[in-house]
């Protein structure tokens, strides 16, 4: 965990518990495309858009820290959202508190996050908006089609978005 994201989690649903459990079971490099610096500008890119959705940030947070955290490599991974949500499950009631609304609107943002769907609930919305806002990470500029709200297709949003990620040419 950076220094930046551990200060910026003062009043976020990702407790230091939570983040040392599921590091602990983290598959792949915690420092890698999808490990922790994603976590942090997801969720940096997911509060902003949500800031003109009205989407619930408790939510978008954990979906950030969630989305990727059971993936088994860097590529190609079918199946890790639907693992990702079964994951939060788990942990719900132990780690994670969520009532039955959250706990829907977490695991089917992360299920279906790599689906390429533009429609559903605002929140879920925001939390695939978020993910996709950071794809110049993996040298894919965001395509507005692709994005479910005004707010991420916005040009300055996506620019803002695109600006965060660290070059590696």
């Amino acid at each position: 965990m950076t220094g930046k994201f551990a200060s910026s989690l003062a009043e976020s649903a990702v407790t230091p518990e939570l983040i040392r459990v599921v590091r602990a079971q983290y598959a792949i490099n915690w420092q890698g495309i999808h490990g922790i610096s994603h976590f942090e500008r997801v969720r940096e890119n997911g509060l902003k858009v949500a800031s003109s959705t009205g989407a619930v940030t408790k939510i978008v947070e954990l979906f950030a820290f969630f989305h990727d955290s059971k993936r088994v490599n860097e590529s190609r991974d079918p199946g890790h959202g639907a693992r990702a949500a079964a994951f939060v499950k788990e942990l719900n009631g132990s780690f994670l508190f969520l009532d039955p609304y959250e706990l829907d609107l977490l695991t089917y943002a992360c299920r279906h996050h790599t689906d390429g769907k533009t429609e559903g609930d605002i929140t879920v919305q925001t939390c695939w908006d978020a993910d996709r806002l950071d794809l110049w990470r993996a040298s894919i500029w965001p395509r507005e089609e692709y994005l479910c709200t005004e707010a991420a297709r916005a040009p300055e949003m996506i620019r803002w978005a695109c600006s965060r990620v660290p070059r590696i040419l």
